[in-house]
């Protein structure tokens, strides 16, 4: 029995035990993840299957409650529930099992795709960073000291209100022309950049935009879109992912091109595959999908998180993706196999927002817990934690992807004096070198956002806080930068969206 001690007696300090004990006993159980089979789970054990204003994880959370008061109560084991709670507490040395969903062919013929089309891209970029490894330190070391010396020098360039209600998610078209600010009323402002005039307004969603993605190469109608109908993806919280096209009359009816439905909470975010041809949603049903953009049709319901999901982005290569959610846990998937090959698994509070560098092997994680994670997806290990907003949960956050970040191939060949010359069309897969200076800027820094009210931009080489940008009058909700690192970009709870820039005006 513990001891008084401070002031606490003895049996209050005793209770707290036990509830610690209890927790823990109850997380141990196993219960199961898919919301279907929550509910048929609470018809066998004759409880209500769902509870006014229950949502899936609180449906879950109570299932979890019914096995712990059960086992606790004694007396019951001839209950299928109680052997259930029994054997997870006590087959702690037993490896998990895994299971298998047979999947469609059309989830087939698009892994296969995804196989064809990552690897190549996976070989040149391995093949580039054996180039870059040749170069001298000292040159990495002036490059990336340049690049770091110009963020110090981003201040407030213009604010607008972008909406009635508080700006959700705020994404940068390819281009840089455009800036899609979704807000917590269902609707989308596109916004001209950088005069911040307000462009286009979408009002489709029927509650609070989750996810804004770009289309990957997408630009404004009249610069030319050859590459697909598709200009940019939307989710919002009735659980539907809109497609859109940057056409005048679709804009102005706010009709979107194709609606995709699947989810049955809402969707936080959404993001393309680097090739264009699949869209990922992360949704608060604790699951993330893919979809096939051309077909609209639902190739993976992927569960595996116990709680929403708030995140999901792909690497460079298109090989893997990473989640992240409520439950605090994050993920890393190779969407060519299915199979789950990394568990991010130190936050102590929900996974708001992950992100990829553009070397493929580095992904971070944005928490509740004031904190932003690094995991080195070749050491299978978390490389770096910072206390990126003190005092405040880090809502979103985005790698730098320089122009160069799509840039795959290297050209041994080219010097710096005909790079001008040979960077044609034919050219445009090969990033050039002079024999002493790397040109690639990608990946070389990252904006972050906070309930803190401030947007941060930290150095990706020694992790420390380039510059703090102050400004917002409430939480700021998201961030983002451009692709040539000219602006930044953030929304907020104050409802405006404001764009931040260097002082001489220049890109990075």
């Amino acid at each position: 029995m513990p001891t008084a001690t401070a002031g606490m007696p003895a049996e209050k300090a005793s209770a707290i035990l036990n509830e610690f004990s209890r927790r823990r006993f109850a997380d141990s159980i196993a219960v199961p993840t898919g919301d279907e089979k929550v509910r048929r789970e609470l018809r066998r054990l004759g409880e209500p299957i769902t509870l006014f204003a229950e949502g899936p994880g609180d449906r879950r959370d109570r299932l979890r409650e019914i096995y712990t008061q059960r086992a606790e109560a004694g007396g019951e084991g001839e209950d299928e529930d109680l052997e259930m709670a029994e054997g997870a507490t006590s087959g702690e040395d037993e490896p998990e099992e895994e299971f298998y969903t047979e999947g469609s062919q059309e989830l087939l013929k698009a892994r296969q795709a995804i196989t064809r089309y990552s690897l190549p891209r996976a070989a040149q970029r391995i093949q580039r960073q054996e180039y870059e490894s040749t170069i001298p330190l000292s040159a990495h070391v002036a490059h990336r000291s340049a690049i770091k010396d110009k963020l110090s020098g981003f201040e407030l360039y213009g604010s607008q209100v972008a909406g009635d209600r508080p700006i959700s998610i705020t994404r940068f078209s390819p281009s840089g022309e455009l800036l899609a600010a979704g807000n917590w009323g269902g609707g989308i402002r596109l916004i001209s950049i950088p005069t911040l005039e307000a462009k286009y307004d979408l009002k489709s969603h029927a509650g609070r935009v989750g996810g804004v993605s770009w289309f990957p190469g997408a630009t404004l109608p009249e610069s030319g879109v050859t590459t697909s109908n598709v200009n940019f993806a939307s989710g919002g919280s009735e659980g539907n992912v809109h497609l859109w096209n940057l056409e005048e009359d679709s804009l102005k009816e706010s009709k979107p091109m194709a609606i995709f439905s699947g989810h049955t909470e809402r969707v936080c975010r959404v993001e393309f595959h680097s090739s264009g041809k699949y869209l990922a949603s992360a949704g608060a049903d604790t699951t993330w999908r893919l979809w096939d953009v051309t077909t609209g049709t639902e190739l993976v319901a992927q569960e595996g998180h116990s709680r929403p999901v708030y995140a999901v982005a792909f690497n460079i290569d298109g090989s893997l993706i990473s989640s992240g959610g409520e439950d605090s846990i994050g993920r890393i998937w190779d969407i060519r196999s299915g199979r789950m090959v990394m568990l991010l698994d130190s936050h102590s509070a929900p996974i708001n927002a992950v992100d990829w560098g553009t070397d493929g092997y580095r992904v971070l994680t944005g928490s509740s817990d004031c904190s932003v994670k690094c995991w080195d997806l070749r050491a299978v290990r978390e490389s770096t934690s910072i206390g990126a907003h003190t005092g405040g949960a880090v809502t979103d956050l985005r790698w730098y992807k320089g122009a160069d970040a799509d840039v795959i191939g290297v050209s041994r060949d080219v010097k710096m004096e005909d790079a001008d010359e040979s960077n044609d069309a034919e050219n445009d897969d090969e990033e050039t070198y002079s024999d002493d200076r790397p040109l690639r800027k990608s990946s070389t820094f990252f904006v972050s956002s906070g309930t803190d009210r401030k947007v941060k931009i930290f150095s990706a080489d020694d992790w420390v806080s380039c510059t703090t940008l102050e400004g917002h009058a409430g939480n700021v909700l998201s961030v983002d930068a451009s692709r040539d690192g000219r602006w930044i970009a953030s929304g907020g709870y104050d409802r405006s969206v404001k764009l931040w820039s260097r002082d001489d005006g220049a890109a990075i």
